[in-house]
């Protein structure tokens, strides 16, 4: 089903916001943010690209971009800069990126051209941006499980998703293991959001849909979308949102999935976890 027919290059950072009961998400290479409720869609565009966001309070969003972390107003369309964010790396752009349990934000970067190991894995976190891990090629999958024990990431590159520890404030500790090797099956990881039993729901770009797995690794079920390159997933409620990418895609591909780029929806999927709030 069809959430929202505004097709994006890269769709990306779908975010849930618990307070309004409304979907975000961003267009990366249009330079956008988007949105929709009961008045219709908004979008608001920006001098640079944008890629994900957590929700500060009611109005405002904590949004990353190519250069700097942002406090973003909702009512206003004001800005703040919160930390520079490989601001010095003309080269790099944020890419997929989601807030913890403990109510810090984890933002991936990656180079413009998908160079390899140009990307890190950063936290901000009260009003502290580190970097957590680097040579990393496409940052993505960014998700927690309900429990704030561990978080997960991958490098869409190496086909792969990680799990990695966390101490009471949500830092890493210990080095990362494969918690999914999808190499055999030649899968990409792209976006990803763990739901309220722990299943994390993964979008797997280039097939066209998003598979759930245990923590175990098993893979439970997958769901279909009518665009090949399904991109970042979100629960709001028990619906499964999904956005999409025309990018890679050529005339030939975009005339035999005319859906594709679109902002999907499939309700009654799984109790979804209430995302997160971060603190600043």
């Amino acid at each position: 089903m069809i959430f929202d027919n505004r097709p994006c290059a890269l769709g990306e950072g779908a975010l849930w916001h618990p307070l309004r009961g409304q979907l975000f998400w961003f267009d990366i290479l249009g330079r956008r943010l988007l949105t929709r409720s009961d008045d219709g869609p908004q979008e608001w565009h920006f001098p640079e690209m944008v890629s994900a966001a957590g929700w500060v309070g009611r109005d405002a969003l904590l949004i990353a971009s190519e250069t700097r972390l942002f406090r973003f107003d909702l009512a206003t369309g004001r800005d703040t800069t919160l930390a520079a964010l490989e601001a010095d790396v003309p080269g790099n752009r944020s890419n997929d990126g989601r807030a913890d349990p403990q109510g810090g934000f984890w933002i991936g970067t990656m180079g413009k051209g998908a160079e390899p190991g140009a990307g890190s894995i950063w936290r901000y976190y009260k009003g502290a941006l580190r970097r957590l891990f680097a040579n990393i090629t496409i940052s993505n999958a960014i998700s927690f499980p309900p429990d704030g024990r561990t978080a997960q990431f991958a490098d869409t590159a190496a086909g792969r998703v990680m799990r990695v520890a966390l101490d009471a404030e949500g830092w890493p500790k210990g080095r990362p293991q494969v918690f999914l090797d999808l190499t055999v099956e030649g899968l990409n990881p792209d976006g990803a959001v763990v739901d309220a039993a722990g299943l994390t729901w993964l979008a797997e770009w280039g097939a066209g849909c998003v598979s759930a797995y245990a923590p175990d690794g098993s893979r439970v079920r997958s769901v279909a979308f009518d665009a090949p390159h399904t991109s970042c997933p979100a629960f709001g409620g028990d619906t499964l949102y999904c956005t999409t990418a025309l990018q890679g895609m050529d005339n030939a591909a975009r005339a035999a999935c005319p859906l594709a780029g679109m902002t999907f929806m499939v309700p009654g999927v799984a109790p979804g976890q209430t995302e997160h709030q971060v603190i600043l």
